[in-house]
């Protein structure tokens, strides 16, 4: 068992949320990103969206809003028992995080954990309900950091923050900025959010959750392409 003060294992696989905000999507639609650090070990210099692993925390992480079906029973596929919530909760976080908007619902938080204490200082319970869970994929082997990464839209319009200000957001990443989504293939991209973008554009007009969730997986003995259309749940 892994004692609480030991390091993370950085070469296993964690489980990771990201977050696409899309606003003004029926007339002129733009995509949120960032640019990591240059010596970010993690794609360096790449612009992306906001995201990252999932703390030990945000599996207790009490959510104001439940993810909506079908979206929930997507997580579930081919996933530990009862992540999603913990999913969603990573999302939320590290949006604010890095970004300083805020996916939450108006309300008082008395004993938030360390991680989530300045998200509740704005006011607000994590607000899971708008997170639409569009697309999955697992880094590749040999990388310095592998992640099991779960991407979710939302529109900006769910936010309840201000969302042209950034004042709030760390500096884990620069030039944040609203992108036009016919211009966003010259920023220097990872492939895989290149993949992902592929998939917003085609149904950026369409607000309901696709079909299936594309997954992207590239285990240890070789890359697959899958769909996940989640299992029908109990009434």
């Amino acid at each position: 068992m892994t004692h609480p003060s030991d390091p993370i294992d950085k070469s296993q696989v964690r489980n990771a949320a990201t977050v696409i905000v899309l606003r003004d999507r029926m007339t002129a639609p733009r995509i949120l990103m960032g640019q990591r650090g240059a010596k970010a070990v993690f794609m360096p210099n790449k612009f992306v969206f906001p995201g990252g692993a999932v703390d030990k925390d945000d599996h207790a992480v009490p959510l104001a809003s439940p993810i909506a079906a079908p979206c929930a029973a997507r997580l579930e596929d081919d996933s530990a028992p009862g992540l999603g919530p913990a999913l969603a909760a990573a999302a939320i976080r590290e949006l604010y995080e890095e970004t300083g908007q805020v996916l939450g619902t108006p309300g008082t938080w008395a004993a938030a954990p360390p991680d989530w204490q300045a998200f509740a200082a704005t006011g607000h319970l994590p607000h899971a309900a708008p997170l639409q869970f569009v697309f999955r994929a697992l880094t590749p082997p040999g990388r310095p950091r592998r992640f099991d990464a779960r991407f979710f839209l939302i529109d900006a319009q769910d936010l309840n923050s201000d969302i042209d200000d950034f004042s709030a957001a760390s500096d884990e990443l620069s030039h944040l900025q609203w992108i036009e989504l016919d211009r966003v293939r010259s920023f220097d991209m990872p492939f895989i959010t290149e993949v992902v973008l592929s998939e917003i554009a085609a149904r950026v007009q369409d607000p309901t959750p696709p079909a299936s969730v594309p997954y992207f997986r590239n285990d240890d003995e070789e890359s697959l392409f899958l769909r996940l259309h989640g299992r029908p749940q109990p009434d």
